[in-house]
């Protein structure tokens, strides 16, 4: 098998991995995944795909990852994850669908509005 890739966003964070056959190693940024996400949580968040497919030690993953927090990140990264996954084998893609990782989150921060302190904050009205 060659090398897939795919990429997952969410938020301001943008996820591009790349997927080769190997014994489950994930490499973010050139750091490894207990290194780059020392919370236990956000390791889970990131393995959930891998974990529902049983697949955590046949794959060796690459990961680029730019912008954003760190829950924005690992969230990009389950996307782009379970994107690569399917493109592996179609068939998993309803059992992902499922658990709810195929779908893309659409939510970010809306925009500033001129005139205001905030995208809905108003300034304080005086009357006099």
């Amino acid at each position: 098998m060659e090398q897939i890739n795919a990429v997952g966003r969410r938020k301001a964070a943008i996820a591009r991995v790349y997927v080769s056959e190997g014994n489950g190693e994930i490499t973010i940024n050139k750091r490894k995944l207990e290194e780059y996400f020392p919370s236990p949580i956000l390791q889970f968040i990131v393995k959930q795909p891998l974990t529902t497919l049983e697949a955590t030690e046949k794959y060796n993953i690459k990961v680029n990852l730019i912008g954003g927090g760190y829950k924005g990140q690992a969230e990009a990264l389950r996307l782009a994850i379970a994107r690569a996954l399917v493109k592996i084998n179609a068939e998993d893609k309803s059992a992902l669908r499922k658990q709810g990782f195929m779908t893309r989150d659409p939510r970010a921060v809306e925009r500033k509005k001129p005139g205001q302190p905030k995208a809905r904050k108003r300034f304080q009205f005086s009357k006099r």
